[in-house]
């Protein structure tokens, strides 16, 4: 008979420690910057040779600046930085264009209630509705503004718009009258009738086919040869009309992928339920279909606003313009690259805050989801 049985006991592993995240610069630093021997040379090398650059750029952009030159250029020519006296000098033909002197208070009004109700519009405290209503009121009186004429105003011709103002006005008429037109070729491109389906595409196609400036030079100076004499239509709105169809073809893509992206069987059930093709476009489907494609319909947006540079070349001067032409002084002619920087970083702010506004908007969208599903 054998020996009673014996059980071994299980043998249990020591407890590994807990690792401990250590978080903080210097731990960013020794992670990230210091992980080896080599990187650590090449994360100091890289770094001197960013810090030497840093070091000339702010000598020259600000302490050896000259900011202000209240004879001429004469303190710029013997200056070892930039020459932002320019700026000071010209800022009102680079804001303003070729706009009457004496009447360039309407622009400085029409800059401030476009970036005013900007900001407004940015914070959401007000319904989408009331929102586009102030844009349509924005835009309406800074035509009115412009053109005068009215409430003793005096009258001023498109040939005399420039600057600030006139970029608004351009990029706003842009966006206001291509984006209606993208979502309508859109669901056109879709659309079971052949007819209709062929002419959007026609458009879609043809205008992508053309460059901006072809389709510019076409609007203002062809176009008008095939008109009949009595039909006499300002050259800036023919340039606005092509900027229209240009941006609403590229839009209309975008507008349609977001199409594609709802399932179908939203609009069969709506179609179930008895409603009509444009009441289940206008409730059901376009809502969602815009949502999803905010940031690449804002990539649209912020290159219409881009683009409205390419005025320049009709004589109508945008911020662009004006700063060319504020340049073409004789004194001042050598410090394009200061002027041109003040106009970079004014496109850069203004881009910037469209993106992160379009940034808002998506982050709305998916937190209104979430709190659906």
């Amino acid at each position: 008979m054998s020996g009673p049985a014996s059980f071994a006991l299980p043998t249990h592993s020591p407890a590994r420690a807990s690792r401990i995240e250590v978080r903080g610069p210097l731990a960013f630093a020794r992670s990230h910057l210091f992980p080896t021997r080599t990187t650590g040379i090449a994360t100091l090398i890289l770094g001197a040779m960013v810090a030497v650059a840093l070091w000339h750029i702010l000598r020259w952009s600000i302490i050896d600046a000259v900011w202000y030159s209240p004879d001429g250029s004469a303190a710029c020519r013997t200056a070892m930085g930039a020459c932002w006296a320019v700026i000071a000098e010209k800022y009102r033909v680079i804001l303003f264009g070729t706009y009457p002197y004496d009447q360039q208070w309407r622009g400085v009004a029409i800059v401030a209630v476009w970036l005013g109700w900007g900001v407004v519009s940015a914070t959401n405290w007000l319904a989408v509705g009331t929102r586009l209503a102030g844009w349509t009121i924005v835009y309406v009186g800074s035509i009115v503004l412009l053109a005068g004429g009215v409430l003793g105003l005096e009258p001023i011709g498109t040939d005399l718009w420039g600057g600030l103002p006139l970029t608004f006005v351009i990029f706003g008429g842009t966006v206001a009258g291509g984006l209606p037109l993208a979502v309508l070729l859109a669901i056109g491109r879709r659309s079971q009738l052949p007819v209709v389906r062929l002419l959007c595409v026609a458009t879609i196609e043809g205008v992508r086919g053309i460059p901006l400036l072809a389709l510019l030079f076409f609007a203002a100076l062809i176009l008008p040869l095939f008109l009949p004499p009595e039909l006499s239509v300002d050259k800036l709105i023919r340039a606005e009309i092509g900027m229209i169809v240009f941006f609403a073809a590229y839009a209309a893509e975008v507008v349609r992928g977001g199409l594609q992206a709802i399932p179908e069987g939203q609009d069969e059930a709506a179609q179930a339920l008895g409603l009509g093709y444009w009441l289940r476009m206008r409730k059901i489907v376009l809502p969602q279909a815009l949502a999803i494609v905010v940031p690449a319909l804002f990539n649209d947006i912020i290159r219409a606003f881009k683009n409205t540079t390419f005025f320049s070349i009709l004589g109508l001067f945008d911020v662009l313009g004006a700063t060319k032409a504020a340049l073409q002084d004789p004194e001042w002619v050598r410090y394009g690259t200061e002027g041109y920087l003040f106009v970079f970083l004014l496109y850069f702010l203004i881009c910037s805050a469209m993106s992160r506004y379009g940034a808002s908007i998506e982050q709305d969208n998916q937190s209104r989801l979430r709190r659906a599903v």
